[in-house]
């Protein structure tokens, strides 16, 4: 479903990536792990078209989407949701909802897809006319991930959605991404919980300083000496 083919990637004249090369296979859920300031967050906003590599390319359903604009990319179907939720801090839970659903041709659809994020997400129904700058950071990130469902994708972006969360409500958001791949989406996810994102990933790579420097399935990397030493703290 996307394939990205040796990327070369820089904030101005200081690279960030090194012929980056990963894939997403339909219906998988991949993980990008790696430390701090690696370049996790660099490969998302460069998948979403807000970062256009210098080299090499991104398709996405066979089609390169390097050089498209963002709004394109969501057309497509690609939904990133940002580390820390974002959101429309003086808008209501349900207005922010709705934006997600901005594409035209979802707009239609907006009242029931509305309906189904309620059925995930009942505290957000609760919540509907609360502003957003109200919420816990838990239902913030609750809000950012029922927004990107609005947007009907075929492959979500995760980034650190376990980020200052309190432990139950980080078991509810990756059961609801474990939901989402039973659902038939497509997930990239980068996440520090490296024990929690290899128990539910199907394959993993990691990024150390802006370049892949391992890659396999999740259940032969979790008894890798490196990710067990560096990542796991084994």
């Amino acid at each position: 479903m996307l394939k990205i083919s040796s990327i070369d990637v820089f904030y101005g004249k200081a690279q960030a990536l090194w012929d980056v090369s990963l894939t997403v296979g339909e219906k998988e859920i991949v993980t990008l792990i790696g430390a701090n300031a690696a370049g996790k967050t660099t490969v998302l906003t460069t998948i979403s078209g807000l970062i256009h590599p210098a080299s090499g390319s991104v398709e996405f359903l066979g089609q390169r989407i390097d050089k498209m604009p963002p709004y394109r990319i969501v057309e497509l179907g690609i939904s990133q949701v940002r580390e820390g939720g974002g959101g429309f801090l003086d808008m209501s839970v349900q207005e922010n909802l709705e934006m997600g659903s901005y594409v035209s041709k979802l707009w239609k659809q907006k009242k029931e897809t509305l309906e189904l994020v309620y059925q995930i997400f009942p505290v957000l129904k609760e919540r509907a006319w609360q502003l957003v700058r109200t919420l816990s950071g838990g239902e913030r990130q609750m809000l950012a991930i029922g927004r990107s469902i609005m947007s009907k994708p075929k492959m979500f972006l995760f980034d650190e959605p376990s980020y200052g969360l309190a432990p139950l409500v980080i078991a509810e958001t990756f059961r609801v991404i474990q939901e989402l791949r039973n659902q038939g989406s497509t997930i990239l996810l980068v996440e520090q919980n490296v024990r929690r994102a290899m128990q539910i990933a199907d394959r993993a790579y990691v990024l150390e300083n802006g370049r892949i420097v391992i890659e396999g399935e999740s259940k032969e990397l979790m008894q890798n000496e490196h990710i067990r030493k560096a990542y796991l703290g084994i």
